[in-house]
């Protein structure tokens, strides 16, 4: 339930973010008018998100076994590379994001009269990516869970962003995007490890890989799944009690190269230098 509700909050606050830009700079501009276009681009967004995870999640519904083992190895796979690429993306875009969506704008209105679809493709555009990304990442987290809790979950994490978003657009929230999207992308770069790791195994179990399969260590008696501690590990950060070479090569292969490229010096933008905080 913790990591849908956090990959959610953040996927749902950068979406939100996006939106209250745009619907706070129509408002002190005076094109408050315009603003049935947002939601119009919302709306859109949001049901091509929910058609794509129903469709993915009906088309896998109907395989045998090992074509399932195959489409968990694949979702599982992608949603690594979209959770890497939105903590990359997001922490050079946060700080010069304002700047980018205003002259975005200006620019739309300054089309005459197609603005009103130049608006609409742009929230469009922006939200789509987010829901497409929760997508991807709730189909392999939902396939590695049972129960309840992760859809619960989700469903919590996007109701404190829209709350969060209403409250950034009546100007009742400062938040500090630089330091909320380092912390929740170091968060995120240990989920997506687990969820390599998980690929991996979904990998061996469809028949694609079957190297290094001896089993490294086994915790089953310190610390077995069945526990709270192990439930918790198992669905934050993918933990397996006797997790095989491969596995485990994955998992910290994948975090040696994240984490390298994630402490790296960034060295600032001028838009980024700018202002750390969004009002």
């Amino acid at each position: 339930m913790l990591v849908p509700f956090l990959i959610m909050l953040r996927e749902g606050l950068e979406a939100a973010l996006i939106v209250g830009i745009i619907a706070s700079y129509l408002r002190q501009t005076g094109r408050g008018a315009w603003m049935p276009a947002v939601w119009i681009g919302v709306f859109l967004a949001a049901t091509l998100a929910l058609l794509v995870g129903a469709g993915l999640q009906l088309v896998s519904a109907e395989f045998p076994q090992r074509e399932q083992e195959m489409f968990e190895a694949v979702i599982g796979l992608l949603a690594v590379g979209v959770l890497t690429w939105m903590v990359f993306w997001m922490r050079r875009a946060a700080q010069g994001l304002r700047t980018d969506l205003t002259g975005a704008l200006d620019s739309a209105f300054a089309r005459g009269q197609s603005h009103t679809y130049a608006l609409i493709g742009m929230v469009f555009l922006a939200v789509a990516r987010e829901g497409l990304e929760s997508v991807f990442f709730l189909l392999a987290i939902f396939q590695q869970s049972h129960g309840s809790g992760a859809p619960l979950g989700a469903l919590l994490g996007v109701l404190c962003s829209v709350a969060a978003g209403w409250a950034f657009y009546r100007g009742s929230l400062r938040l500090n995007l630089k330091h909320f999207f380092r912390l929740t992308g170091l968060f995120i770069l240990l989920v997506a490890a687990g969820l390599f790791a998980g690929s991996v195994r979904a990998m061996h179990e469809a028949g694609w890989w079957n190297q290094a399969q001896q089993v490294l260590f086994d915790l089953s008696d310190w610390l077995p799944l069945d526990t709270p501690l192990g439930s918790v590990f198992a669905g934050v950060f993918g933990y397996q009690p006797a997790p095989s070479l491969s596995e485990v090569v994955a998992y910290l292969g994948y975090l040696a190269v994240t984490l390298a490229l994630f402490f790296r010096t960034q060295r600032p933008s001028p838009l980024s230098a700018r202002a750390d905080v969004v009002r």
